[in-house]
């Protein structure tokens, strides 16, 4: 399917208050696209309009309220010409694992059934999944592909249950939400039925539509933030974990010389990458890793001219292919990060 013509269209971006949401807002308007920004209500969104107040009209703040509810987009999708799919649940701390797969699959399905239903301008949706949907640790050394899929990950909180990890209940409801329960599992504790999502509700009824779809699976996303902050504990969840493993040397009471990270990524790069799956013929109903760098320990952020051992590597070929994307190095993500809290 074309990408879109022009730039005088409106993109539809869900959770637009978000760190990575809040770059690519930023980067959309700068390509002169308007952009119609949901957000729980206009409180969150005030940062939005005062960090992007020079676009005028060009930002559009759309308050949508629950955005798990049923029927909560049946509005929002009306009349636009593509939609980013960012908002997402991350809570490391939850005990059922219902409590974090049952929001992460119905929010991305009641998304697409509303644009199923009344998005009939639509010509492109673009779902912003993560590499925990594809792995997230190894004991082994391997390349992983767009052809992979944390399955482990599923069986293991179906074994465990409540006493699965926290990234464990995460990655497992990543996986979910993007490839689908019914084709994997059979049952999952706190009696969550199993169900369809992104990958087979587009299979199931890509004959009814006009639109066809991008999956983005960056791993860990660094950088400055899109607006001004002042204090560490203005962090997101990401670089506050940043912060604490490279300028505190703590991860988890542990040493940033031998724990290990994931694969990485600048968040100015994945605003970039959204972009630039608008625009790309080719990207249509591709799935693509977002990776500047292959796993890390933490302290080559602290000695980027380091080389540490490395277990998985991330083939991120696609991106430069049929994205022509560019990434920034760990020495830029580091110094901008810094330079943000100056």
């Amino acid at each position: 399917m074309p990408a879109l013509p022009d730039t005088n269209r409106t993109i539809l971006i869900t959770g637009a208050n978000g760190y990575i949401a809040s770059w690519i807002v930023g980067s959309l308007l700068k390509k002169g696209y308007i952009v119609r920004a949901a957000v729980r209500n206009e409180s969150r969104g005030q940062q939005l309009i005062d960090t992007y107040r020079s676009y005028g009209s060009k930002l559009q703040l759309y308050p949508v309220g629950n955005m798990q509810s049923e029927g909560a987009w049946d509005e929002a999708v009306k009349g636009v010409d593509a939609i980013m799919h960012t908002a997402a649940q991350v809570d490391l701390n939850t005990v059922e694992p219902a409590d974090i797969i049952e929001p992460a699959v119905e929010g991305v399905l009641n998304i697409l059934k509303s644009t199923l239903q009344y998005g009939s301008s639509v010509k492109r949706f673009i779902y912003t999944s993560t590499c925990a949907a594809i792995i997230d640790t190894s004991e082994d050394i391997l390349t992983v592909t767009e052809a992979d899929w944390n399955d482990k990950r599923i069986k293991e909180v179906e074994e465990k249950g409540k006493d699965a990890h926290g990234l464990t209940k995460y990655s497992a409801s990543k996986t979910l939400a993007e490839k689908g329960i019914g084709s994997v599992i059979q049952s999952l504790p706190s009696g969550f039925s199993p169900v369809i999502a992104f990958w087979q509700f587009y299979e199931q009824h890509r004959s009814e539509v006009q639109w066809d779809v991008v999956v983005l699976n960056p791993p860990w996303v660094f950088g400055p933030n899109a607006h001004k902050i002042i204090r560490p504990d203005e962090l997101n969840e990401s670089n506050r974990f940043w912060f604490n493993a490279v300028v505190k040397g703590d991860v988890f009471g542990a040493s940033p010389e031998t724990s290990p990270g994931h694969g990485w990524v600048d968040a100015r790069d994945v605003a970039e990458a959204h972009v630039l799956a608008l625009e790309s013929p080719k990207a249509g109903g591709e799935r693509i890793i977002l990776c500047a760098g292959s796993p890390f320990v933490w302290q080559d952020f602290s000695n980027p001219g380091g080389k540490a051992f490395r277990t998985i590597t991330f083939a991120s070929n696609k991106s430069k292919e049929l994205l022509g994307l560019e990434y920034r190095t760990m020495e830029e993500t580091t110094r901008d990060i810094l330079r943000g809290l100056e």
